[in-house]
């Protein structure tokens, strides 16, 4: 068996993207590291034997020393082989080869086994919770501080495991085996470890909660320094376009000078640690060694013993020191699991029921049933809203900024829950089916158009990832993308639908991203379609190219338009208008000039004051829609 091979069997002990049997870690502390732990408890259980096995051989390396002196002591140089070579031999096998074999096993454990498999499941596991939370959840915190959480949860929960381990073994087996190899010779050798002993644990039992509360913050003030820095990055553009840099420093400076103080004050109190912890260390040393000389002189004990007892308290010092820093380590790790927790030990928000079933949308009928909502507040947003699409009807939403328009498609898409009332696609209640099968009926242009930092083809291939190269390029030239496409190439020399679009698609114009948008959703081919100023970012003369493909789109699906340009949807079926949360008019265009509200104002302040003749002369055309109610 190779080294090689070794190592690969040991990597494929834990499967780092194995999905958790509970999605939602817990929130306790110790809750959250067993969630996690528990899946790879195999591990950690041979993480503590291998720390208890390195940790008893280093123990007997001054039990050597001591029972070497003594050998050499008694025995002259010709007899020495002879006499006491079994227990020469059996010193040279634990250093030569157990010991060897221990450390070997160990970081077989942790560097192989645990190191980077429970830190990437702990990754995985976290993305796979997070990204399943509300769309609310994202807009209430920075994504660079929630990104950072996940990335850095998994390297430190698993650090403090493996550190715990160590330090844990450590204590017990030195201490421990110090005691009784000292009172074995005399018990008075064992009075300065003692001492010492109750003073380190007066000590960590002062310190490790003030380092543990000082860690805790460090983290929550480096993710907010972490999360300032993306914002600014990801609004470079914005901050270029107003000319704001000092104010951006100013930003991010108040941030790094709360870091640095809060790091300051957690360096204060380790330094202090430390100082005391040396203090205690020396005289540790100190007294072992006059104690153990002492006895010497007195005949009480070997000189044998004396080599044994100041090892001994060296050996102690050292591990002290390692057990101090992987306490403080320790700590901040935990404190960085703490804030970690605050992004990824949080319930979802809007689960699907239980018991949800897959949405079957045969005709498209939308029914929105006594809807009120307002995101929580006493004002509220909508009140009331009764309203019937009819299966392939095209519904334009019209009402000025916060009347209610957005706000009822992102109920209909599910993106919150309702306050009161129902949605009804097809009869069947939005709440009691499964979100990815609403929103897999439903395509949607936005007026903000965010593309992934992929390729063209992968942006396109989002509406249906099994989509054929040929499907794939028929829908980027209905949306008219397929000649600017072709011309493309990115920082790397990838062309057309293979070069990338930058982050949130910075690469592309706005009309570019809008038609790739556009593509997407000619791909998924969904029964429902919502477009939400899906031209407004088009010059006039491909917004009239793009309207066409819109209007073929159209055909067959039921649709809900939102507009602030009313001429983009006075060919709709219906117009509803909607003022401060209410539906105050519905009709035709035509219907509502006649009508001379809300509407004809709105559209005679866009034309310039002339009323559409042909308009006002359009016969209605609701009767599908008067039939499906």
């Amino acid at each position: 068996m190779t080294i090689m091979s070794i190592f690969r069997y040991f990597e494929s002990l834990l499967e780092p993207t194995e999905i958790a049997t509970s999605e939602t870690p817990p929130p306790g502390l110790v809750a959250f590291y067993w969630h996690f732990a528990r899946q790879a408890r195999t591990l950690i259980f041979w993480l503590f034997i291998s720390g208890l096995l390195v940790a008893l051989l280093d123990a007997f390396i001054p039990y050597f020393i001591g029972k070497l002196v003594n050998l050499v002591n008694a025995h002259s140089s010709a007899e020495l082989l002879r006499a006491a070579w079994p227990e020469l031999a059996f010193m040279a096998v634990v250093i030569l080869v157990l010991r060897p074999a221990g450390v070997l096993f160990q970081n077989l454990i942790t560097n192989q086994a645990v190191g980077p498999s429970l830190t990437n499941l702990i990754r995985w596991q976290s993305h796979y919770h997070v990204v399943r939370q509300s769309w609310s959840f994202f807009q209430n915190d920075f994504a660079g501080r929630i990104a950072a959480r996940v990335m850095q949860t998994g390297p430190a929960l698993r650090e403090s495991l493996v550190q715990a381990t160590g330090a844990v073994w450590y204590i017990i087996i030195y201490g421990s085996s110090a005691l009784v190899l000292l009172a074995r010779n005399d018990w008075r050798l064992t009075v300065p470890v003692i001492i010492w002993f109750v003073f380190y644990i007066l000590m960590l039992r002062y310190f490790v909660p003030r380092m543990r509360d000082r860690s805790r913050q460090m983290s929550e003030v480096r993710s907010m320094l972490t999360g300032r820095v993306v914002d600014s990055y990801t609004n470079i553009l914005t901050v270029k376009l107003f000319a704001r840099p000092h104010d951006e420093d100013r930003h991010v400076k108040e941030a790094v000078d709360e870091h640095t103080a809060t790091f300051r004050r957690q360096l204060r109190t380790m330094s202090s640690f430390v100082v005391i912890l040396a203090i205690l260390n020396a005289l540790l040393l100190a007294g072992t060694g006059a104690i153990a000389i002492w006895l010497w002189l007195g005949g009480t004990i070997a000189v044998g013993a004396v080599a044994m007892a100041i090892p001994l308290a060296w050996q102690l010092v050292n591990i002290s020191g390692w057990v101090a820093h992987n306490v403080t380590a320790i700590f901040e790790n935990i404190g960085v699991v703490q804030d970690g927790m605050r992004s990824i030990a949080v319930q979802q928000q809007l689960p699907d029921r239980p018991g949800a079933q897959q949405l079957v949308v045969k005709n498209g009928g939308i029914r929105f049933h006594d809807v009120h909502f307002g995101y929580g507040t006493e004002r509220g947003v909508l009140h009331g809203i009764d309203l019937m699409i009819a299966p392939g009807e095209k519904v334009g939403l019209v009402g000025a900024s916060g009347a209610g328009k957005s706000t009822l498609v992102n109920l209909l898409l599910r993106f919150y829950d309702l306050e009161r009332g129902r949605i009804e696609i097809d009869g069947q209640d939005i709440a009691g089916v499964t979100q990815d099968s609403l929103r897999a009926h439903i395509a949607m242009v936005t007026q903000d158009t965010s593309l992934l930092h992929r390729s063209i083809r992968d942006n396109i291939r989002y509406g249906r990832p099994d989509a054929s190269e040929a499907e794939l390029r028929d829908a980027a030239e209905r949306a008219h993308a397929l000649d600017f496409i072709e011309k493309l190439e990115d920082w790397q020399n990838r062309h057309g639908f293979d070069a990338h679009v930058g982050e949130r698609g910075v690469k592309l114009s706005g009309g570019q991203r809008q038609r790739i948008a556009i593509a997407r959703v000619i791909l998924k081919n969904a029964p429902i379609l919502v477009l939400d100023e899906a031209t407004s970012a088009l010059d006039s003369e491909v917004e009239a190219a793009i309207q066409e493909q819109l209007d073929d789109l159209m055909q067959g699906r039921t649709v809900i338009a939102i507009a602030h340009r009313l001429s983009t949807i006075a060919r709709m079926d219906r117009l509803i208008i909607l003022d401060h949360g209410r539906i105050v008019e519905s009709g035709t265009h035509a219907e509502l000039l006649q009508l001379r509200g809300t509407y004809a104002r709105l559209w005679q302040r866009q034309s310039g004051g002339f009323l559409d003749d042909r308009a006002e002369s359009e016969e209605p055309t609701t009767e599908r829609a008067r039939a499906f109610s």
